[in-house]
């Protein structure tokens, strides 16, 4: 089981068909245990090793706020607010990114976006977990396109 941070192989697919629209869809960001298998070749929104709901996470997730797609230099960006999670008790070793639009709701077969690797698991006890997304630059924009 690992996590390997990298944008969804699919997402790339959508965006060119059009299928994406990150400043309206609905985006959620997911919260994964060091036991989830998450890489390129996510499709979707899974449930199998995601943060165990309640202590202050909700299964599926949080709705981005604040969401913009911007140009930088050649790149295009996307950017939201940094999400968080209050009167947390938990341990998170990753992250998925993804499109609650496209979702099947059944199946969940579509819509993952990104695929974020924290490189360890981060805990927190009583407190907020928080995700600080990068600068909205080229080289450094949570979800860009080159």
């Amino acid at each position: 089981m690992a996590i390997s941070q990298a944008m969804s192989t699919l997402f790339k697919k959508d965006v060119m068909l059009g299928d994406h629209h990150l400043d309206s869809d609905s985006i959620y960001i997911a919260l994964y245990t060091s036991s989830a298998t998450l890489s390129a070749a996510t499709d979707g929104y899974i449930t199998s090793n995601e943060v165990a709901n309640g202590s202050g996470y909700t299964t599926g997730g949080v709705a981005l706020a604040s969401k913009a797609v911007t140009e930088n230099s050649t790149s295009g960006v996307f950017d939201a607010a940094d999400p968080e999670w209050t009167s947390a008790t938990f341990t998170a070793r990753g992250a998925l990114i993804y499109n609650k639009t496209l979702g099947d709701a059944s199946s969940n077969a579509r819509g993952a976006i990104a695929i974020l690797d924290f490189g360890g698991d981060f805990s927190v006890s009583g407190g907020t977990f928080k995700i600080v997304f990068p600068a909205a630059t080229a080289n450094n924009a949570i979800v860009r396109i080159d």
